[in-house]
């Protein structure tokens, strides 16, 4: 089974930039989904992006295309999110998050509303705290 492990967050000016790392242990690590979910103060978790491992293709939430890149690299079975042009509202605990998905079924990650459904995810990290000062 993998476990996930998160870093790079931290506290940075608006404007500036962050990259996240999500390190990932066990094997069969191109069989995943791995996405990342944010989670602010008083609210829900929201699903930021996620990298379907086995094909590279990438997805994104509306409030993020452009300054985020999601990336992955195999051989050091690491997921990473590079953050640019932060503001206050991405301030919030970003998690790793992973689904094993068989090949014929990963199509599905494609779909906005599986792939920011925090339950289609049974593998969480720690999480790691992003706070953008103004």
């Amino acid at each position: 089974e993998v476990q996930l492990v998160e870093s790079g967050g931290g506290e940075v000016q608006a404007g500036g930039s962050l990259r996240l790392s999500c390190a990932a242990s066990g094997s069969t690590f191109n069989d995943y989904v791995i996405g990342w979910f944010r989670q602010a103060p008083g609210k829900g978790p929201e699903g930021v992006s996620c990298i379907i491992v086995s094909d590279g293709s990438t997805y994104y939430a509306d409030s993020v295309k452009g300054r985020f890149t999601i990336s992955s690299d195999s051989a050091k079975r690491t997921v990473y999110l590079e953050m640019n042009n932060l503001n206050s509202e991405d301030t919030a605990d970003y998690y790793c998050v992973a689904a094993w998905t068989a090949k014929g079924f990963r199509r599905r990650f494609r779909s906005k509303e599986i792939w920011t459904d925090a339950g289609q995810y049974d593998l969480w990290g720690q999480g790691t705290q992003v706070t953008v000062s103004s």
